[in-house]
């Protein structure tokens, strides 16, 4: 993969973290999407891939929402409910903007890589410059498109940069098997995830978040 690459545009209306893990899902595939949110990724995997599809979502308001899409969706919480699914029974596992508001993002992650056979993340990226320029002109906590919450109100509490989150799947035994910059201008950049560990520039500075399909080494 080159490191910056500008990906094709989606038009399926999806947020863009979520138009790249939908290209990344294979058609008729068996999926589970963790903190599926509103369910727009599931019934968009569901009605257009013909996936068999299962949610698991924290809000009890989005599972209500996603029943009334039609959708199999049940309220419980990656900290505490992964546990309780059998290794490999799903194809791919979804984990959109959730891991950094999660507990214990290391023990959520290898139950993701004991679920699935592949797992697609997307997360936002603490090492954006803008993040950077914040903290170091005006001294206080930042607020972005991605990561736009008050100190105080914010629901992640494990806010980390892109080559963190390579670090991480590292040490989780995970292979990156593709990797999308997220860009300001609400597409997607494929980079190398070998270059985001090193050098101080790169996606890992330019890039509000990131989006990765991994796999067990």
């Amino acid at each position: 993969m080159s490191e910056l690459r500008p990906d094709i545009t989606h038009g399926s209306g999806l947020r863009p973290d979520l138009a790249a893990i939908a290209d990344m899902i294979r058609p008729g595939a068996r999926v589970l999407d963790v903190g599926c949110g509103d369910g727009a990724l599931l019934e968009h995997l569901v009605r257009g891939k013909g996936v068999d599809g299962r949610g698991i979502e924290i809000s009890q308001s989005n599972v209500n929402a996603c029943v009334a899409r039609g959708l199999a969706v049940v309220q419980g919480d990656a900290d505490s409910d992964l546990v309780d699914y059998p290794a490999q029974v799903f194809d791919a596992v979804i984990l959109s903007q959730t891991i950094q508001a999660t507990e214990k993002p290391r023990v959520v992650l290898e139950h993701l890589l004991r679920i699935g056979r592949r797992v697609a993340i997307s997360l936002p990226n603490f090492g954006y410059w803008k993040v950077r320029c914040s903290l170091l002109v005006g001294g206080r906590m930042p607020r972005t498109k991605t990561l736009d919450y008050s100190w105080w109100n914010t629901p992640n509490i494990h806010l980390c940069t892109l080559a963190d989150f390579v670090d991480l799947t590292r040490e989780c035994g995970a292979t990156i098997v593709e990797a999308h910059a997220l860009n300001d201008n609400g597409r997607t950049a494929t980079m190398n995830p070998d270059k985001l560990t090193r050098g101080a520039f790169g996606p890992n500075f330019f890039a509000q978040g990131g989006v990765f399909l991994i796999k067990k080494s």
